[in-house]
């Protein structure tokens, strides 16, 4: 923002400004930046980013070519996912189902996972972690990854993003040699 980062911005303005005013400000160069993205699904939190995150810890992030994805209809925001059903099927909190190559949860800092997803094999009832040790905590079944939940910072999300990605690209392989073999006829197998 304005060649800083919102952050150095955000902690040079609280040395004049109070809280409040500084994150109507934010708020204000934000929406002139990023226009209106409730209009794409996302909802802003009703107050401002240092306000949420004395209060709750939290940081809103967005990054801006994600932002771009979404305007072009490239990625599409969905409501809560109410279950997962079988064979990588996602009902959503609306009633409608899709269904999806892979999932991948994005749930924040702190694991609140079993209170939204009704799955007992991945993730701990207690703490909201996968119950498989860093560095397999990262798949389950039906096509449910989980990246970050390791307390590994960014060095443990990029090894699970990276184990699911390569987990992805592998199944996706056998699919296509599977329908390649079903495809085409036995002769002609040697030269595809």
């Amino acid at each position: 923002m304005l060649g800083r980062s919102t952050f150095g911005l955000s902690m040079c303005l609280l040395k004049w400004l109070p809280t409040c005013l500084v994150d109507w400000f934010l708020l204000a160069v934000t929406r002139l930046m990023l226009g209106d993205t409730a209009r794409f699904g996302l909802d802003r939190p009703r107050v401002g980013p240092l306000e949420l995150k004395n209060v709750s810890g939290k940081t809103p992030v967005l990054d801006v070519g994600t932002l771009d994805k979404i305007k072009s209809g490239d990625i599409k925001i969905r409501p809560g996912i109410r279950r997962l059903l079988r064979h990588q099927t996602v009902e959503f909190v609306d009633g409608r189902q899709e269904n999806y190559d892979a999932i991948i949860l994005a749930t924040g800092y702190k694991s609140n996972v079993p209170s939204w997803l009704k799955e007992s094999e991945m993730f701990s009832e207690k703490d909201g972690l996968p119950k498989r040790a860093f560095p397999n905590g990262w798949k389950g079944n039906c096509g449910l990854y989980a990246v970050g939940f390791t307390k590994r910072g960014l060095l443990g999300a990029s090894i699970d993003a990276k184990n699911i990605a390569d987990d992805i690209q592998s199944c996706w392989r056998a699919e296509a040699k599977q329908l390649s073999a079903i495809s085409w006829p036995h002769f002609l197998q040697k030269y595809v």
